[in-house]
């Protein structure tokens, strides 16, 4: 092979592996910044109006507030920012409560859920709800366990206990 068949034939496969994908990412279509906001609930002020209320380690839900209609079937979830929560309904009579904060990179507002999993919406990474092998806010853990609260209900109050 001499060096004008070379260049003609080597050269832009080696120029498509180095800048090719970042091209076509950076051309594609999708949105990357979804992070599923129909699950976010942005209860900055914490009032009682909004359907939540914080006293000291004690976050009051009630559930028959609309910011929560949300929560109507198992499997669902809600994303308190303010409060750094999330919640998953269980059953009818269960709810979860977990730290909001992604153990890999520490950010709070990009899941979502399935397969028993939260994901991080930021790199992809998959965390589990069953409150074994714990990992730290923001330790750069890309698997493990999701930090669990206590919650326990009563009719339509959800008390989680942090």
């Amino acid at each position: 092979m001499d060096r004008r068949d070379f260049l003609q034939n080597t050269c832009p496969t080696i120029t498509f592996a180095f800048f090719g994908l970042s091209y076509i990412q950076a051309c594609s279509k999708g949105d990357d910044s979804v992070d599923n906001q129909s699950n976010v609930v942005n209860n900055s002020n914490g009032s009682a109006s909004n359907g939540v209320s914080v006293n000291g380690n004690i976050i009051t839900v009630d559930l028959s507030n609309a910011s929560f209609s949300g929560l109507s079937s198992p499997g669902n979830y809600i994303n308190l920012t303010a409060n750094q929560l999330l919640i998953l309904k269980i059953s009818d009579n269960e709810y979860r409560a977990f730290d909001n904060c992604c153990p890999h990179s520490g950010v709070r507002n990009k899941w979502s859920y399935g397969d028993s999993k939260f994901t991080c919406g930021e790199h992809g990474n998959s965390f589990s709800t069953d409150g074994s092998d714990v990992k730290a806010c923001g330790s750069g853990a890309t698997s493990g366990g999701l930090k669990r609260y206590t919650a326990s209900l009563t009719g339509e109050v959800l008390t989680i206990t942090t």
